[in-house]
């Protein structure tokens, strides 16, 4: 996993893998706030965005989660939102394994859970191997958050 904000981009972009790069530069070349809220490609399905807006929730409403084909980039535009992480060795039993329709697992628990809260211009990148519960409240207190998740996927990472 790695965090950041994009107020530090320039001067750290080329510490990351070339597809996240990708990533990082549609964020800080486009005008994030006239993005419409679905899906934008990037690079066809090998990197794209999809622009959401939402009320984060209780941790227990949550799934924890994890993707096998693609990183996630989760980029804060407003808002605030816990995550919990953890490493995919401490994820429990499998609730719902999505994998072949959406590139995703949901796990019934998790142990060792750490929480880290992304304000806005802040950024996560999580791996395969980072379990993730997204879009949480920070505080117990709901609020509204848009975000950008960038997908880029595994095989494309490092060109």
């Amino acid at each position: 996993m790695i965090i950041g904000n994009l107020l530090n981009m320039k001067e750290e972009i080329n510490l990351y893998p070339p597809g996240i790069q990708v990533g990082l530069k549609f964020l800080l070349e486009t005008d994030i706030s006239s993005l419409s809220l679905g899906e934008h490609e990037i690079q066809g399905k090998q990197i794209y965005a999809k622009v959401s807006e939402y009320q984060t929730e209780p941790k227990e409403h949550r799934r924890p989660e994890s993707h096998e084909k693609y990183v996630d980039i989760q980029y804060i535009c407003s808002g605030e939102e816990m995550i919990g992480l953890a490493m995919i060795t401490e994820a429990g039993e499998i609730d719902e394994d999505c994998r072949n329709e959406r590139d995703i697992i949901f796990y019934k628990s998790v142990a060792r859970e750490t929480q880290i809260v992304l304000t806005q211009g802040m950024f996560a990148v999580f791996f395969p191997w980072d379990v993730h519960r997204p879009n949480c409240n920070s505080n117990e207190q709901t609020v509204n958050v848009r975000k950008i998740l960038l997908k880029v996927r595994m095989d494309v990472l490092g060109s």
